[in-house]
């Protein structure tokens, strides 16, 4: 499936219904492109900048006759890092409120920001997408799925931000330029974060722990924060698109752990940096935390992309009884387990398979992980 051209479609067909089209995602994720490549065609385009000091000042006051005077005869007015523009909330409901004929777009590389600003103003006016790095569908459609298989490798360490991808050769300085405008500059700025240094150490702390369950207690320790601290900075950092939590399930077992939980970094490029860690993947001692890591981020840009509302849980009993994965949608369950090595056999639990018997199994490696994706 290629993707980007399926969020193509999302958008197009949301065009001109009385709502705003939001778009969030981590800086450098090709939200802008995105918008270029639909809108390339038209001239009716008004192209803003939420960084640019100059567009701040521009939108500073909220007239409708200001607006309809900027407007022009342009049709689409995109925002882009809305989240730095004042009172964006407030001056998007009054655009979507008083210019039928206008569809706005705003994107932005935080939801922390974004999302919080427009959610009350314009709740019943906007259609909101995450937009991720580059995705296994994507890029087998750009390249052909046999070319991406030969760069998987490549792909679980140095992920998929498009420009790593299309700098061959520079992946590490990419990375280490994205690390230090995205990571650091941007999120480490946000009013509510006291400590950097925290921040980072945390981030460490969580690239070395994927795969496992994340004790909270235990990362206060690690990094000599609070518990309270520690919970909001991983809230804050799952918000700004560079992790997420997968939950545990639990239906119908007593010994089944409920309130345990992973953390997965969106891109595993990201997380290899954040340890300077870029070896081949054959000398890697940390491969099956990569692989697992890569398959269930891309398990969710695909339910994403595809409006797929599928629950995303791990399974473990108190005994370590264990699924890597397990996919519910529509009254229907796929347990999957990621084996980086395919000559490897994977065990699943006869705990699990008894518990629930309706449950597809399936088990990923790289040769055929491409029927998962």
């Amino acid at each position: 499936m290629n993707i980007k051209r399926k969020i193509s479609d999302i958008v197009g067909e949301k065009l001109f219904k009385d709502k705003a089209i939001v778009l969030i995602g981590a800086r450098q994720v090709g939200k802008t492109t995105l918008l270029h490549d639909i809108f390339q065609h038209r001239n009716d385009v008004l192209w803003l900048n939420g960084d640019e000091l100059e567009t701040r000042t521009l939108l500073r006051s909220i007239t409708v006759e200001k607006y309809r005077a900027m407007f022009g005869k342009n049709k689409i007015v995109v925002i882009d890092e809305a989240q730095r523009i004042a009172d964006v909330g407030l001056k998007s409901k009054l655009i979507t409120d008083n210019f039928s004929d206008i569809q706005l777009i705003l994107t932005g590389s935080s939801s922390i920001d974004l999302s919080n600003k427009v959610n009350e103003p314009l709740t019943g006016r906007k259609w909101e997408y995450k937009i991720y790095p580059m995705s296994y569908g994507e890029l087998a459609d750009e390249y052909g799925a046999m070319q991406e298989w030969k760069k998987l490798p490549l792909r679980l360490v140095y992920g998929s931000y498009p420009d790593v991808v299309c700098n061959p050769g520079s992946e590490r300085e990419v990375l280490h330029n994205l690390a230090e405008s995205y990571l650091y500059k941007d999120i480490l700025e946000w009013d509510k974060i006291r400590r950097p240094d925290k921040v980072v150490r945390l981030l460490q702390a969580l690239a070395y722990q994927v795969g496992s369950e994340v004790s909270t207690n235990e990362l206060s320790n690690t990094i000599e924060l609070d518990r309270a601290t520690v919970e909001k900075y991983i809230n804050l950092l799952e918000q700004a698109q560079v992790i997420f939590r997968l939950s545990a399930f639990s239906r119908n077992l007593r010994n089944e752990i409920k309130s345990s939980r992973k953390i997965y970094f969106v891109d595993n490029g990201i997380r290899n940096t954040l340890i300077n860690n870029f070896s081949d993947v054959d000398s890697r001692q940390d491969i099956g935390a990569l692989w697992e890591n890569w398959m269930v981020s891309e398990l969710r840009k695909g339910n994403e992309y595809a409006q797929r509302y599928a629950n995303a849980y791990f399974w473990r009993t108190t005994q370590q009884q264990e699924i890597d994965y397990i996919d519910e949608a529509d009254g229907q369950m796929t347990a999957y387990e990621f084996k980086w090595n395919p000559s490897k056999k994977a065990r699943i639990s006869r705990t699990f398979l008894q518990a629930y018997p309706q449950a597809t199994i399936k088990t990923i490696n790289p040769e055929n992980y491409f029927e998962a994706l």
